[in-house]
């Protein structure tokens, strides 16, 4: 019997690290092929005579997939099942990187859209998967996650632009490949299971009319804003400031490192405090400081990237706690996380376009990081209305 309950045991802990180490190379896949595009889109422009706003469609698309697609995910996955319907996923990023990289205008924005189809399904997905089977877990496991997305966004951007001029920008789009390739590999035997995802919000849970529940989409909308434009146009900005494409690559990877890097400080922060309003507005403290410093001492751009990340980093993962912390039902958390994803990936997509079109009008980068600044000031009066103690949607002393 001790003999059998062993070996039970021990299969038990295998299948749950063979899930954990698939859920991880997903989570890989949900940015780097994306942020990927940013050091080249100096060459993708040239390549096509793309103007700047043109060129912000290549993170816009997908960002505006993530926002619309977000509700389609779950409904398919409940028929399809969440195991199959994340393999699936992966199989769109997969087909988008082989179509984007074939070398036509084209192909590269339809492509574009797909890896932000198959990404949309991860991005809802996944944290159901991690709250419903590792429930006492799920902080730890959460901040791991967003260390795996940021460090694989972080290393795609640093070898973008190497692979590029030695291979040329289609192959360097197309190394993205082995992202979704292992990540299918490691997730088939999970795909004997065929378990639908949470269910979704009840009516009661509705939080579209919560004073508290727009705080906290605000303060992550801006945050989205931000820090995909500037993910979007830092190598623009820092090639224009005299640095070169491969150190521009690298720090626009050192950008999407640092934003990993709060995960792992403050999650056990944030659960000790009871009132979260200092927090909230020193991390977005760091992001206007990071941009001021692009703008004031461009040289210094190595400390400037990563206080920005940073800053930025922090304050998604605070949203984040913030999203399960203002509720008191889990049908609100379920229906506060969904409004937030809504509408932050919606302002997420407007961002690099717009600022990419105000630049074409302008001329000048430090305008577009002017803008973004003041957005990230606004950022921090949504975090200091969300961070302060006892909020909770639906009580009526919080709205």
């Amino acid at each position: 019997m001790d003999n059998t309950s062993t070996v039970s045991s021990r299969r038990a802990v295998t299948g749950a690290g063979w899930l954990i180490l698939g859920i991880l190379l997903i989570a890989a896949n949900l940015r780097a092929p994306v942020t990927g595009v940013g050091p080249l889109i100096e060459t993708l422009q040239q390549a096509f005579g793309f103007s700047a706003g043109i060129a912000g469609l290549l993170l816009t698309l997908p960002l505006a997939c993530f926002a619309l697609l977000s509700p389609v995910s779950a409904w398919v996955a409940r028929g399809f099942g969440l195991e199959r319907t994340l393999f699936l996923a992966m199989l769109l990023v997969a087909a988008g990187i082989v179509l984007r990289s074939t070398g036509s205008a084209t192909a590269l924005l339809v492509g574009t859209c797909v890896i932000g189809c198959g990404i949309a399904g991860g991005n809802v997905l996944l944290p159901s998967l991690l709250k419903r089977d590792f429930p006492n877990d799920l902080t730890r496991l959460t901040a791991i996650y967003a260390l795996t997305m940021n460090t694989a966004s972080a290393l795609g951007s640093v070898c973008a632009v190497p692979l590029a001029d030695a291979l040329g920008w289609s192959w360097a789009l197309a190394a993205f490949i082995v992202l979704p390739l292992v990540a299918m590999l490691v997730w088939l035997p999970q795909l004997a299971r065929h378990t639908p995802p949470a269910a979704g919000p009840a009516k009661s849970g509705s939080v579209w009319g919560s004073a508290v529940a727009w705080q906290v989409t605000l303060f992550l909308g801006t945050n989205s804003f931000v820090y995909y434009v500037v993910t979007a146009w830092l190598p623009s900005i820092l090639v224009v400031n005299g640095q070169s494409a491969v150190v521009a690559g690298n720090l626009h990877g050192l950008l999407q490192f640092s934003s990993a890097v709060p995960g792992l400080l403050l999650v056990p922060l944030v659960k000790r405090m009871q009132d979260q309003r200092l927090i909230a507005v020193g991390t977005s403290a760091c992001a206007v400081l990071g941009v001021i410093g692009l703008i004031a001492v461009p040289a210094w751009a190595i400390v400037w990237v990563p206080m920005f990340g940073f800053g930025t980093g922090a304050v998604f993962i605070l949203g984040l706690a913030f999203v399960g912390m203002r509720v008191s039902t889990p049908q609100q958390a379920a229906s506060l996380s969904a409004m937030a994803q809504c509408v932050g990936y919606l302002m997420a997509a407007a961002g690099p376009m717009l600022m990419g079109r105000v630049h074409d009008v302008v001329g000048d980068w430090n305008i577009v990081l002017g803008i973004c600044g003041a957005m990230a000031v606004v950022m921090g009066v949504f975090g200091m209305l969300a961070g302060r103690a006892g909020k909770v949607i639906g009580a009526s002393h919080a709205d």
